[in-house]
C-alpha cells in the first residue's frame, strides 16, 4: 500500500470518528472510550496512585447519614464508644459525613502503618465488590496488622467479613469523594444484569 492511499484511509477513519454524526460513529466513540479508560487511564492512575482499584462506585448505602450529624450520632454513639471513639474524635474523621451510595471514590495505596482509626478502606471482603468502611480499630499481633471496619450506617460490624481484617486484604486508602457519578456504573451493571435475566 502506498503512503498516500494509508494517509487516506486514516483520514476518513479521523473523519468518521470525529466528525461524521451517525449511530455508528456513536457507537465507535462508546467503545473507544471504554477501551481508553479501562486500559489505559485506570491502569496508569492505579500505578500513580499506588492501588489496583484508583477509583471505585460506591454501590450500597452502608456508608450513608441520614438527617444531620447530631441525629446519626444519637443513633450509633454507643457503638463506636465502645470502641474509645468519641463524637469529638469523629467529626475529626475525614468524611465524618459518610458519603452515598453511587458516588465515586478516588483512592490512594497506604501502608498499613500509615491507615489510622477513622480512614476509610476499600478492601477485598470475599464478595464480588470491594467493600469501603470506616476503620474503627487497628491492632498488632507479632508483626501483623488487622483492622476491624463498620459501614457508618450499619448498627455494628459484619461478622464474617469486618471483625479482622489483615492488611493484605486491603486494596486502598478514600482521599476524595465525586458525588453520585458512581451510578453510571450502577445503572450499566443493572442493564446488563436486567439483559442477562431475559436471555
Amino acid at each position: 500500500m502506498k503512503a498516500y492511499d494509508f494517509k487516506k484511509i486514516l483520514k476518513r477513519v479521523w473523519h468518521f470518528i470525529w466528525h461524521e454524526d451517525s449511530i455508528w460513529s456513536w457507537l465507535v466513540n462508546i467503545i473507544l472510550a471504554f477501551v481508553l479508560i479501562k486500559y489505559v487511564i485506570y491502569p496508569g492512575l492505579g500505578f500513580i496512585l499506588g492501588t489496583t482499584h484508583p477509583i471505585v462506585a460506591v454501590v450500597s448505602g452502608s456508608m450513608e447519614h441520614n438527617g444531620n450529624f447530631d441525629d446519626w450520632w444519637a443513633i450509633h454513639q454507643q457503638y463506636y464508644q465502645g470502641f474509645n471513639i468519641s463524637k469529638e474524635e469523629f467529626i475529626s474523621f475525614q468524611f465524618k459525613h459518610g458519603f452515598n451510595k453511587g458516588d465515586i471514590m478516588v483512592l490512594i495505596g497506604k501502608d498499613s502503618q500509615d491507615l489510622n482509626v477513622g480512614d476509610i478502606i476499600v478492601f477485598n471482603g470475599g464478595r464480588k465488590d470491594p467493600i469501603i468502611h470506616r476503620v474503627i480499630k487497628k491492632w498488632e499481633e507479632g508483626n501483623k496488622v488487622f483492622f476491624q471496619t463498620k459501614g457508618d450506617h450499619n448498627a455494628k460490624s459484619m461478622e464474617a467479613i469486618e471483625l479482622r481484617i489483615p492488611e493484605s486484604q486491603i486494596i486502598g486508602k478514600a482521599v476524595f469523594r465525586v458525588p453520585f457519578l458512581g451510578y453510571i456504573k450502577i445503572w450499566f451493571v443493572d442493564l446488563l444484569r436486567f439483559l442477562h435475566i431475559i436471555k
